[in-house]
């Protein structure tokens, strides 16, 4: 039996962000040059927009008079300034509407189309001066591309004295060593992709390691260490015994054992550690592209005397008002219904990125102020007095949700007395102390790290010796904590840091 469709309603609710909103988040989760992209984007988008040098800060009273001779006070800084956000209804006349644009506009040339082309011509970016077109290409042409490791060895392939098949093995090993320097195939395994016979690629291999750096195209770490000290022909010292023939008991530091394999004493085996450690384990590390990221502080504090003040970085932000050549453009007469809204809507699109810049710029100080109410002992002392803290707890004070906080410090960095740090890294889980007192996982980190610093090296501390001495401290902490903070600081095990 067949069933027929049915229709039905169903009310629900759903919380969706309009685009204006949406755009006021992406401005406040964004990084100070982020946002100089997304502000650049929207004012290519929306004419009525110009971008003006950034106002001078007034410490003092302004100094200027009305015509009365009165003082004036400065702007409010937490009012946007005027010339930025100028407002299209202010300028109306005594009894007309405020969606009436015609007194707004009183020299419009023309209409339609034409205002639009006459606003390009206007616009065109001024061109350079030949001297200056001359040291901008003389800029560009001084960069210099930084060559890769694979591009390294395959110049060296052409260099070198190899027939044409020689080369095109040569070529085809060159195309499986990673960026680190290592081969990541077999001799059997190109074979039976390539169907060129083992006996051949194998010399070819052995020509390719000849190459720079030392201890290229390995297979492992031993062959790269080996291929090191070859290439320095050190092939009968200790430190070549030991990588043939001990490697498994080098990697888990088994001093003892290698002395008696190779009928030395300890300290002989420890001084050839100690020379093996100069050895590069990562033969392609100094072709890596430079991973350096250059951060621009969103919040600076300063201290005067005993305060900290608090600034943002306004010098990178960009200030935006609605175009005075724009509104110069506009006419009283005339106006299509066309013209009108298309000016309308960009007026308000213009006003409320503006109102978004300035919200973001103020939300920002707000948390960094409280950040540093917070943490002062921390701005005096250093890492070691970082407080617990949440976002909640900052998001209460500054008034606002605490995924607001969330968005407004995530990539975003503080210079500080004590250094520059990420705005996030002061928002940090607490461990109670038998004291009652609060203290942060990073202080705990960092006296761990301490710890471990000032350890004997002959008798280094267990996560268990650790444990007990937080615990005289005051600070009661499970082992698997301290082994968990020992990771995240790149400290190995107590019986591979051992020195006999």
């Amino acid at each position: 039996m067949a069933q027929g469709l049915q229709l039905s309603q169903r009310l629900s609710q759903s919380l969706v962000l309009s685009p204006q909103m949406q755009q006021s988040l992406a401005l406040l989760q964004a990084a100070t040059l982020e946002l100089k992209a997304l502000v650049e984007q929207e004012m290519a988008q929306n004419p009525i927009l110009e971008e003006v040098a950034a106002p001078e800060a007034e410490a003092e009273p302004s100094g200027k008079t009305n015509e009365e001779g009165e003082p004036v006070e400065a702007p409010d800084p937490a009012e946007p300034p005027a010339d930025v956000t100028y407002d299209p209804a202010s300028e109306k006349g005594p009894g007309e509407p405020a969606d009436d644009f015609a007194a707004e506009f009183e020299r419009l040339a023309q209409i339609d189309q034409e205002w639009r082309d006459h606003f390009t011509q206007t616009n065109l970016p001024m061109r350079q001066s030949a001297e200056d077109e001359e040291k901008r290409q003389f800029m560009f042409d001084s960069l210099v591309a930084s060559t890769s490791l694979q591009e390294s060895l395959l110049e060296q392939v052409r260099e070198a004295n190899l027939t044409a098949e020689e080369r095109s093995i040569a070529e085809l090993l060159v195309g499986n060593v990673d960026d680190h320097g290592y081969l990541k195939t077999t001799i059997d395994e190109l074979a039976a992709a390539t169907g060129i016979p083992a006996a051949k690629i194998e010399p070819m291999l052995a020509k390719v390691q000849t190459f720079d750096p030392p201890g290229v195209a390995a297979r492992n770490l031993r062959e790269c260490l080996m291929l090191q000290l070859e290439r320095d022909e050190e092939q009968g010292t200790l430190e070549y015994r030991i990588i043939r023939d001990h490697m498994e008991a080098l990697s888990k530091n088994r001093i003892p054992e290698i002395a008696r394999g190779l009928d030395v004493t300890l300290d002989d085996v420890q001084e050839a550690i100690a020379r093996i450690r100069t050895l590069e384990p990562r033969p392609g590390r100094s072709f890596l592209s430079d991973t350096n990221q250059y951060i621009l502080p969103e919040v600076f504090v300063q201290r005067q005397g005993d305060e900290f003040i608090v600034t943002t970085n306004n010098d990178h932000v960009p200030h935006l008002r609605i175009s005075n050549t724009y509104k110069d453009m506009m006419a009283t007469a005339g106006n299509s219904p066309d013209v009108l809204n298309y000016i309308r809507e960009k007026i308000r699109a213009g006003k409320f990125l503006i109102k978004s810049l300035h919200q973001r710029q103020q939300t920002i100080l707000n948390i960094g102020n409280e950040i540093v109410k917070r943490q002062r002992e921390f701005m005096e002392k250093g890492k070691a007095y970082l407080k617990p803290l949440t976002m909640v707890q900052v998001a209460e004070v500054v008034g606002v949700h605490e995924t607001t906080v969330s968005r407004a410090v995530s990539g975003k960095y503080m210079q500080t007395p004590q250094g520059t740090f990420e705005m996030k890294s002061f928002f940090t889980a607490g461990i109670q102390t038998t004291s009652g007192e609060a203290m942060s996982n990073t202080s705990v980190k960092d006296l761990i790290a301490e710890m471990f610093h000032k350890e004997n090296i002959t008798q280094p501390l267990s996560d268990q010796d650790i444990v007990n001495q937080l615990k005289q401290k005051g600070i009661e902490i499970a082992r698997r904590t301290v082994a968990k903070y020992r990771g995240e600081l790149n400290i190995l095990p107590s019986n591979l840091r051992k020195v006999y």
